[in-house]
């Protein structure tokens, strides 16, 4: 019963420490019940398969936590209309599997090597294991610990430097060193020692803080100019409105959202971007790339823009690509009913008047709804399946370097950043590196209704704000928009569920920080280490082998 209570006390901690309803303060040792129940097992228990009973203890800490963050993936829905238990049932049962794995494979290696190589271990994999989750098919970093202090930016501050993997890294060890302190206290009973350990643990969590704080109340890097930025949010309901209505009644209704905004601003503020939201049109179905010029619906912006002298359109469309010769198409593209192949895409468009659509395509998916994982090898198994739950059976298309749209009548540069892609710090430096002054968050957080989802990707996008020191623009279909700026703050956001724009004086910076140079930098030190600490063993264990 001990070892349960361990591990919901770790369940209990890691899930009131996330944004955007919990304390981040409870992070620092919310994995000290989990390796206190390793600890005590491995040595004390007499238990025959004790790397079992771990496995499933860590597993029931690791489930709860994943259900009570994000639970709220119950809230998007079957093609019949009904919550779909399996959009949150799948992610939950496989994310908790992988940390649960990642914990196992600590209690093995802790055993082989004993407790101090197995903590260096456990920091080391568990870092290797947050990279892996960033990079893979099946991504899903919403739980990187970094991650929780996405509503707290005067004290993460330092993340300019090295990123949330450089956060994780932080709570990671931190909870190695009071797992450490707790373990010398035991063994010595010492008020001395756990007088200076536990000096060094508060140390480890203010100083960072302090540091924060400080560069949060002295950042005074100089904008290079400005751009007057309308996002637009035009509520537009996901699942019924968007393909039960006309795509020219969308559009029109969006452009009326901006005509709607634009006199009161227009005057002295005259709009440099409008930026409407992920997939804002055309509603049902897509838009032919080989036909831009020729589309009536961005050709209908392009009249709008007309009337609105040195003003640009950015917005998300779904949009696609036929493959006339069968020879060039791409690993992603799907055969349609007459033989032809197809590209589909998830995209960002810049619409200038007069100028060639600008175009760039998602690259971050979302797993089982825009790209089918794996699918040489999952769908010859699972078939239809994926469709029938919601998903898809086929895999959107991507590019495969970050794109900028550049301005031609200011110094704007806007990242087209779509929807998931935010959550990718490593990921957006991509498009800061190629030129972008400020980021253009376009997304569509309305799946789920009113639950945690939309405001914990709204939260996530403060990290990269600071990491990049590049502010934002985030226009949501339905919430929330918001303008957020260098530091991580939101100066000026929308409510969720309003039909509304919102207006944004929005700085250029042009400097790169040394996350944005030098990206997961401690990942790939933990990763190194990682490598050491498992070939250090094998050439241990051989040499054990032959002295026997």
């Amino acid at each position: 019963m001990k070892y349960v209570i361990l591990s919901l006390f770790s369940a209990l901690l890691l899930s009131i420490s996330w944004p955007t309803y919990g304390i981040p303060f409870f992070i620092f040792f919310a994995l000290v019940p989990l390796l206190i129940m390793e600890h005590d097992i491995s040595k004390f228990s007499k238990v025959k398969n004790k790397g079992s009973l771990i496995f499933a203890l860590s597993y029931l800490c690791f489930v709860i936590w994943n259900i009570v963050t994000t639970g709220w993936l119950y809230g998007s829905k079957n093609p019949d209309g009904s919550h779909s238990i399996l959009a949150v049932a799948i992610p939950v049962v496989v994310n908790s599997l992988l940390y649960s794995l990642v914990f196992q494979l600590y209690h093995w290696y802790k055993k082989i090597q004993g407790t101090y190589f197995g903590l260096v271990f456990f920091v080391a994999i568990w870092m290797a294991f947050e990279k892996f989750h960033l990079s893979w098919e099946l991504t899903w970093p919403w739980l990187n610990l970094g991650n929780v202090f996405a509503d707290y930016p005067k004290l993460i501050q330092w993340y300019d430097t090295l990123g949330a993997t450089g956060g994780s890294f932080w709570i990671l060890l931190i909870n190695v060193y009071a797992f450490y302190t707790l373990r010398i206290w035991e063994a010595g009973r010492k008020r001395k020692s756990l007088v200076i350990n536990a000096a060094i643990f508060a140390a480890a969590i203010a100083l960072p803080m302090l540091i924060s704080t400080m560069k949060y109340q002295n950042f005074d890097e100089k904008p290079i100019g400005s751009v007057n930025v309308l996002m637009l949010q035009p509520d537009l309901d996901p699942y019924n409105e968007k393909y039960s209505k006309d795509s020219l009644t969308i559009l029109n209704e969006l452009l009326t959202l901006a005509e709607e905004n634009s006199p009161k601003i227009n005057q002295a503020n005259p709009i440099d971007y409008y930026i409407g939201p992920e997939t804002s049109i055309p509603g049902y179905g897509s838009i032919s790339e080989s036909g831009f010029e020729q589309s009536t619906l961005l050709n209908t912006v392009k009249s709008f823009l007309a009337q609105h002298p040195k003003s640009i359109f950015t917005t998300g469309i779904s949009s696609h690509q036929f493959y006339k010769d069968p020879a060039k198409k791409s690993e992603t593209a799907y055969q349609t009913a007459d033989g032809t192949y197809v590209d589909s895409y998830n995209s960002a468009v810049q619409i200038i008047p007069n100028q060639k659509v600008q175009v760039y395509h998602k690259g971050k998916l979302v797993p089982g709804v825009e790209i089918f994982p794996y699918i040489h090898v999952l769908k010859p198994i699972l078939g239809d399946a994926m469709l029938n739950l919601g998903g898809t059976i086929a895999s959107l298309g991507i590019d495969k370097e970050r794109k900028v749209f550049s301005n031609p009548f200011n110094k704007g540069k806007i990242a087209p950043v779509i929807c998931y892609e935010s959550i990718y710090g490593e990921y957006v430096t991509e498009y800061v590196k190629n030129g972008a002054n400020f980021l253009g968050i376009m997304t569509n957080d309305s799946w789920w209704g009113v639950t945690q989802g939309h405001q914990q990707l709204m939260a996530y996008a403060k990290l990269r704000a600071i990491e990049t020191r590049r502010e934002i623009a985030r226009a949501a279909n339905s919430g929330i928009s918001a303008h957020i700026n260098a530091r991580g703050d939101v100066m000026a956001d929308t409510l969720y569920g309003d039909r509304t724009a919102l207006f944004a004086k929005v700085n250029l910076y042009d400097k790169m920080t040394f996350y944005t140079r030098s990206g997961d930098l401690l990942t790939r030190i933990s990763i190194f280490v990682l490598g050491f600490l498992v070939f250090y063993t094998m050439i241990k264990q051989f040499q054990n082998r032959k002295k026997a």
